[in-house]
């Protein structure tokens, strides 16, 4: 129970933010009345996208049921895919830590699952579509958070002039890797969910076909920033999520940062130290509810949005330079991903079928498509499979991995512990 939680729990019910004094995380009588109304009727908004329009790749196959609707079944087919399960396995900002109350990536999945779902159900969304998207959005998530995103971009970019970005993995692990047959809104809000681009107004694409979306995931492993800053969500839900996910991080980091010891109370602008979770979470939800309720479109007050730039600005100021992988570490574990790539690069070419990428990777990826008369065509792009296989790792098997290959790392990774100086086991 630490210091920021006693704090946050002493003025949760009084929390004023003195750079966004008006967002008091309340509806207006007006907006609460007809949000009431909603909810009372048990009915879709009228922008909502419904369970009758979902398009698969394969049609003839997942019929929704009473018991399992359309698009929870993307949630279980999700939820079931091994990437889903490794999540647990991946820090959100600090790797080298024996702390388990520091944020994981499958915990984030699940908070903006949370804030995504309170708009949602506030606007008449579909729920279980919002649910898909929060919940595969980051399964193409590297190691180490951002920073291992940035390190593996940098090898592929320098191999093959493409670009690698976690949400388009996200894309590639549950449409290739797994051939889940998701649907094609699901997938179009996983791609188009990238919480480093916020933005005031969210408002609907015109997509509506596989073609289109296949063209638009190629674009972005060609042109990389520029067409990924461009993406605009086919739904209203998937609006939902993008912006969730930043209101997920933005306060919730600061709390591992506290945790962590790499801040305190008093290192935000604002003074509000940990409680601006609570703060952001009840702020930000009804200020979008409030300018988007009843709207074909999810936005921000200009007050909220100038804030939510200020509190991301902030964040990466004072925490996520100053963390491990971000830090005086970074360029020991960029060198490490270089290592890997090009050591797993020449075992594939190796064609020794003992190595962890074909035991651990390939194999296992196979046989899984097997099941749904598919293949894992590793060996048309080398590259790629080496991207699918680095990308694919926990924290703690990148580090097995590097330890048992590069002796160097053995001592460059530091021996956590959960005792440090003056608690005994």
């Amino acid at each position: 129970y630490t210091r920021g939680e006693k704090h946050l729990e002493r003025i949760y019910m009084n929390i004023t933010n003195p750079f966004a004094p008006h967002m008091s995380g309340q509806l207006s009588e007006e907006t609460q009345v007809l949000v009431a109304e909603q909810i009372a009727k048990g009915t879709l908004s009228p922008y909502a996208c419904k369970n009758e329009d979902i398009i698969r790749r394969d049609s003839s196959h997942d019929q929704a049921s009473l018991l399992r609707p359309a698009f929870m079944r993307d949630v279980e087919k999700i939820m079931h895919t091994p990437a889903y399960n490794r999540l647990n396995g991946k820090t959100q900002v600090f790797s080298f830590r024996a702390h388990d109350d520091i944020t994981r990536r499958g915990l984030h999945e699940q908070l903006v699952c949370r804030v995504a779902k309170d708009i949602g159900r506030a606007l008449g969304l579909n729920l279980d579509l919002i649910e898909a998207i929060a919940l595969g959005h980051d399964v193409g998530h590297t190691p180490f958070g951002h920073a291992g995103e940035y390190f593996l971009n940098d090898m592929y970019h320098e191999q093959t002039g493409r670009w690698f970005f976690h949400n388009v993995q996200s894309v590639r692990v549950l449409d290739g890797l797994y051939a889940r047959n998701l649907s094609l809104q699901t997938l179009d809000g996983v791609i188009c969910h990238n919480g480093e681009f916020e933005q005031q107004v969210l408002q609907m694409s015109d997509l509506s076909t596989f073609d289109e979306f296949d063209k638009v995931v190629e674009d972005c492993w060609e042109r990389g920033p520029q067409a990924i800053a461009h993406l605009r969500p086919m739904t209203l839900e998937g609006c939902v999520m993008r912006i969730s996910d930043i209101i997920a991080y933005v306060g919730k980091d600061r709390q591992d940062a506290l945790r962590a010891g790499a801040a305190t109370e008093e290192t935000f602008d604002d003074g509000l130290g940990g409680a601006y979770n609570a703060w952001a979470t009840s702020a930000f939800v009804a200020d979008i509810v409030e300018n988007s309720f009843g709207k074909p479109q999810i936005s921000l007050s200009e007050e909220a949005f100038k804030e939510m730039k200020r509190a991301k600005r902030e964040n990466y100021q004072k925490i996520y330079g100053a963390s491990e992988a971000n830090g005086d570490f970074s360029e020991d574990i960029k060198h490490l991903f270089e290592k890997l790539y090009e050591y797993e690069l020449s075992s594939l070419k190796s064609g020794d079928q003992s190595l962890a990428i074909f035991k651990h990777h390939i194999e296992p990826v196979s046989r899984h498509l097997s099941r749904y008369g598919h293949t894992y065509d590793w060996k048309s792009d080398l590259h790629r499979t080496v991207v699918d296989f680095i990308s694919a790792m926990t924290d703690d098997y990148f580090v097995a991995t590097c330890e048992a290959l590069f002796p160097e790392a053995q001592e460059l990774f530091p021996k956590r512990s959960y005792f440090a100086e003056g608690v005994r086991a």
